[in-house]
């Protein structure tokens, strides 16, 4: 057993890294145990080198090849690269985009517009003002002021933070469930494929997803989000009910992707590390910089802007 002193990502790292030095260390090995059997192998029978392959013999018998074990670690394919259709330069322009909720004002007079390949941050100290801010770029809510428009060559795909729309009324197996968002006639393979990414597989893929637990649903709406192909991805809140393996591999998935996203997160180690531009929705206008998430929380500047924006 190896004892790692740090957060979760550090053991992660350090735990890959130890792998790749004994899979190199292993690899030396074997060319040694090549060379040396060769050796025996071409001169056992000389008399003139047979003290040499004896010598060689002895250093063989010495040599350990460690046997690397497959961690007992199981970790999900969260990949979102095969897009469907590559973005042209037109993402999504939002402006004046202003929502108010029992007479509490979330967030006003946003105004900003996405380029290709940002991975945004979405922060306000109000976490229903982001969530407000996603059901409305959804279209699951309608009563907000302003307006935002899309690329037509984009195609979206998103985690909400309520994901029980698409499971509560729901009998039926997870196939089937899936099926439906294939947006093809797609066959079980097929469909099994992206459960398969999910850790779902053999008769697991049969479950009926009345029964399945939070972090099941939340399991399930990656396979759905890798299914659609989408070129733009929104994430309210995905590492909520996740294992620290699905976060691990849903942070690198983020960091791969090719397209656009937006998201927010409590999870520090995956926003520093996706996030290449900041908006911060405030009830008086919005923040916007490119920068990561630890310059702007640190920076001076913008603590000043906030304060007002928050006041």
């Amino acid at each position: 057993m190896s004892i790692y002193t740090g957060n979760y990502t550090f053991w992660y790292e350090s735990s890959q890294l130890a792998l790749k030095q004994r899979s190199d260390q292993n690899k030396k090995l074997e060319e040694k145990v090549k060379e040396l059997q060769e050796f025996i192998q071409r001169f056992s029978a000389n008399a003139s080198k047979s003290k040499q392959a004896t010598s060689r013999k002895k250093a063989l018998d010495k040599i350990d090849i460690s046997e690397i074990k497959a961690s007992s670690r199981k970790y999900p394919a969260i990949l979102f690269n095969n897009l469907g259709r590559e973005a042209g330069d037109q993402i999504l322009q939002v402006e004046g985009l202003s929502k108010t909720l029992n007479g509490e004002v979330l967030f006003k007079d946003v105004n900003f517009m996405v380029n290709k390949g940002d991975k945004i941050a979405i922060l306000s100290q109000n976490s229903l003002a982001t969530t407000a801010f996603y059901n409305i770029l959804t279209d699951r809510d309608k009563d907000y002021k302003g307006e935002f428009k899309f690329g037509v060559t984009i195609s979206t795909a998103d985690i909400p933070n309520d994901n029980s729309e698409y499971f509560e009324g729901k009998d039926e197996n997870l196939v089937d469930w899936l099926r439906e968002y294939s947006g093809t006639d797609a066959d079980e393979q097929f469909v099994r494929s992206f459960l398969g990414r999910m850790l779902f597989s053999g008769d697991e893929v049969l479950k009926n997803v009345k029964v399945l637990s939070g972090g099941e649903k939340m399991r399930c709406m990656f396979s759905r989000m890798m299914l659609q192909l989408a070129n733009l991805l929104m994430f309210d809140e995905p590492t909520n009910h996740l294992d620290l393996e699905s976060i691990t591999a849903l942070n690198n998935g983020m960091k791969d992707f090719k397209g656009t996203i937006l998201f927010t997160s409590r999870d520090h180690a995956l926003t520093e590390t996706v996030a290449t531009r900041i908006i911060e929705l405030t009830p008086k206008g919005s923040i916007d910089r490119m920068m990561t998430y630890d310059d702007y929380i640190n920076s001076e500047d913008v603590a000043k802007l906030r304060a007002e924006m928050y006041s």
